[in-house]
This record gives C-alpha cells, sequence and structure tokens, in this order.
C-alpha cells in the first residue's frame, strides 16, 4: 500500500470547543491518499484586534512548530489562519513546503475569476488583510471589502448576525462591485461556520476558504517533491539543515 502525504496543520490555543470546531474542519480535508495531522503551537491570535505586533510576537512559537512537524515526518504544513503566521520565516527554518492559507487562497483564486471579494471580521482585521494581499502582489484583483462586524472571540456568542452579515455582504460584492470569487479572509467566517458550497450557491461564484485548500495544496507540493526555491528563501544559518 501506497504511503500517504502527511500534511501538518497548525494550530495555537484556542478555548476547547473553539480548538475542536477547527481541529474538524481541518481533520476532514483527509483522504486516502492525504494524513491529516495537528501540531500544537504554544501561542494564540485569537484576540480581540490584532496588530502588526502580534503578528511578529507569535512568530517564534510557530516557527518551533513547524520545525516540529518536519521531524515528526511530515510532508509538508500548513497554518491555521489566514494572516499566513511565520510562514516567509519557516521556509528558510525547514524543507518541507509551507503553504500560507492566505497566499493558497490568492493564488487559486486567480485560476477561477479575475475579481476579488474579501471579508474579513473588523476594521483590525481589516487592516492585517491588506498588508497580507499587498505582500502577495494582489491588491489590483480586490474589487472590495467588506467587514462581518465582530472580533474573532465574539464570534460564536453572535453566531447568526455574523453569519447573515457575511452571506450578504458576500452577495454585495457580486452584485454591487462585480467580485467573481469570494475570498474569506477570517476562517472563523467559513468553513468553521459556513460550508463553502453552500455559500457559493448562495452568492453564485467559487467561494475559496483558508483550511481544505491549503491542505490540499500543500500536500500536492509535497506529492510532486516541490520545495521552495534556496534562491528566493535562504537557508537560515540558526537552523541549519540536519545531515
Amino acid at each position: 500500500m501506497a504511503r500517504k502525504t502527511r500534511v501538518a496543520f497548525l494550530i495555537g490555543d484556542y478555548p476547547a470547543e473553539e480548538h475542536k470546531r477547527r481541529a474538524d474542519v481541518a481533520l476532514s480535508y483527509a483522504t486516502d491518499e492525504i494524513e491529516v495531522g495537528l501540531v500544537q503551537v504554544s501561542t494564540t491570535a485569537y484576540n480581540r484586534g490584532n496588530s502588526p505586533a502580534e503578528l511578529q510576537l507569535v512568530a517564534p512559537a510557530f516557527i518551533d512548530a513547524f520545525r516540529r512537524a518536519e521531524a515528526e515526518g511530515y510532508d509538508a504544513a500548513v497554518p491555521l489562519g489566514t494572516l499566513d503566521l511565520a510562514v516567509d520565516a519557516a521556509r528558510s527554518c525547514v524543507d518541507i513546503p509551507i503553504i500560507g492559507p492566505a497566499e493558497a487562497m490568492l493564488h487559486l483564486g486567480c485560476m477561477l475569476g479575475q475579481r476579488f471579494g474579501v471579508l474579513v471580521y473588523s476594521h483590525t482585521s481589516l487592516v492585517l488583510c491588506r498588508r497580507i494581499v499587498k505582500q502577495y502582489g494582489m491588491t489590483d484583483r480586490i474589487v472590495g471589502w467588506k467587514v462581518s462586524g465582530f472580533h474573532l472571540p465574539d464570534i460564536i456568542a453572535n453566531r447568526e448576525t455574523c453569519l447573515a452579515n457575511f452571506v450578504q455582504h458576500a452577495r454585495e460584492l457580486v452584485e454591487q462591485d462585480g467580485a467573481e470569487v469570494i475570498l474569506p479572509m477570517g476562517i472563523t467566517q467559513c468553513p468553521v461556520h459556513i460550508n463553502p458550497d453552500w455559500l457559493a450557491e448562495q452568492v453564485g461564484v467559487p467561494v475559496i476558504e483558508g483550511i481544505g485548500a491549503p491542505i490540499r495544496l500543500a500536500a500536492m507540493f509535497a506529492s510532486l517533491k516541490l520545495r521552495h526555491s534556496r534562491k528566493h528563501w535562504p537557508r537560515s544559518p540558526l537552523f541549519p539543515a540536519k545531515a
């Protein structure tokens, strides 16, 4: 029997029920050819209003988790969340493919349409997600941004309102702004609470979510034996490759 491709999904600290919701969605993307495993990160982005400071402060814990994933024999790794935490740094610290959810969503979107509508949690999330889209050179693809109106830890207590806002704003992005693809840059909106297939039926365009898409893409990179270029991501002297 052929060996499965092993993809590590990195999850930070969350309340128990919130952790399980995310873990269950990630594990649901396993197949006969893909094994999905969970790697715990000893930090969290589960805050009311992250800033660029929080993104930098959690990086060491994520780098450590990426290195543990490689040491445990995983073939590729994906961090939870569309902030793509420590993805750029980790590519200089490990040899397995590291796939950022936001980057995966943006690049897959380019093969499904040219005009993207993006939904985020709050105005603080908007600042961070705009930075990420700019970093990946995709700003010109974005035709509209919408805010679902709740900070991440407040979504579960306001779930129905948040989801109603999300669906309404997704339709507005399609009907008013001409979006051809919807990107939920905040996975608690979708797919943790909204089935992306159902949402695509509601809004009439593809919806690319940030858990299954990067997991399956990571598995493809690993199965094709593709690795990040050391010309672009030179190996860090602080984390030399094992002999």
